[in-house]
């Protein structure tokens, strides 16, 4: 495996042969101290026992290029036309030999697609596979004090075997056990993405993680582009008030003013001191010529305190005139 370094100091690289079998040695020691992740019942009966993404695509992960690989494979998976040369420079920072998070995140909306961070479980990781959804992760192949940041892609696990399978280094399909895996994994607090385009879900994501996602894709792509995400997001989670919003907000940059009024309304529903659902029910009813609706819905913003109160008042004015 070729293991690429994400944004750490490299002078330790050129350590001499007698550290280098001490952390070998640690690494080994380390290793053997590992135990393997238990996955609870209700996670081993909901999946399927042995997963494999067999369409993935491959490429071979250069010196401090695992970055630009994994995102590549995971966007021609998911139908995106690019490659690891395109990639390279949105994603790779020379200084830093290696790709940072934030940047690999940034990479994906700029393509299109939704990076949805997953949470650091091992349950989750298997249920993502297990939906199809290819997962980036990310390995300390080191220690803590000595970090060699690896990116990888996970496309399947065999839960008998205990073992998940990735496109890692110069290796496809690459066998590791889970113990071994979930060692380096966990080095890295476990951090993993799915990339999924706008209307998929990951089978695991809650309200809130999905709203950061798809409200930093949008400031990426736009409200239209974000539209089928918001839909789905809504039709997930049908109580939760800001994915209404989230849906109201785009349904209205789209043209689609009753789609709005419903949205809002739902939000405003779903919590009623939510000013900012009121104050844009208020508003796309008013532009729709529902005056006495208007009217209702401003009042109920104008009476809630906040930022939105000034601006709620304002607007109920104007129409009481």
């Amino acid at each position: 495996m070729i293991d690429c370094l994400s944004g750490q100091p490299t002078s330790n690289r050129n350590a001499r042969p007698a550290g280098v079998l001490a952390l070998v040695l640690l690494l080994l020691l380390l290793a053997g101290c590992a135990t393997t992740p238990r996955l609870d019942d209700a996670t081993r009966s909901a999946i399927a026992p042995r997963v494999l993404i067999d369409d993935m695509p491959f490429h071979g992960q250069r010196d401090y290029q695992c970055g630009p690989a994994s995102l590549t494979m995971v966007l021609q998976h998911d139908g995106v036309a690019t490659d690891v040369d395109t990639l390279i420079p949105q994603v790779f920072t020379p200084g830093r030999e290696g790709s940072v998070q934030p940047e690999m995140l940034a990479t994906v909306r700029r393509n299109g697609r939704i990076p949805f961070v997953i949470e650091g479980r091992f349950e989750t990781l298997l249920s993502e596979l297990d939906a199809g959804h290819p997962v980036v992760v990310m390995q300390n192949l080191s220690l803590p004090a000595w970090p060699l940041w690896h990116y990888a892609v996970a496309i399947g696990y065999d839960l008998q075997e205990e073992t998940l399978i990735l496109h890692s280094g110069m290796e496809a399909g690459r066998k590791e056990s889970f113990k071994r895996f979930d060692a380096t994994w966990a080095r890295s607090d476990r951090w993993a993405f799915v990339a999924l385009p706008p209307g998929e879900l990951p089978a695991t994501i809650g309200a809130e993680a999905a709203l950061q996602a798809i409200g930093d894709f949008e400031g990426v792509q736009g409200s239209e582009a974000a539209l089928p995400a918001w839909e789905a997001l809504a039709a997930r989670y049908p109580h939760n008030a800001m994915a209404h919003f989230g849906l109201g907000n785009a349904r209205h940059a789209a043209g689609d003013l009753e789609g709005a009024i419903s949205a809002f309304g739902n939000a405003a529903a779903a919590n009623e001191s939510l000013a900012p659902a009121w104050l844009n029910l208020g508003l796309a009813l008013e532009a729709a010529g529902r005056r006495a609706e208007a009217l209702e819905a401003l009042t109920r913003a104008a009476a809630l305190p906040g930022r939105w109160q000034s601006h709620s008042r304002e607007a109920l004015e104007r129409l009481s005139e």
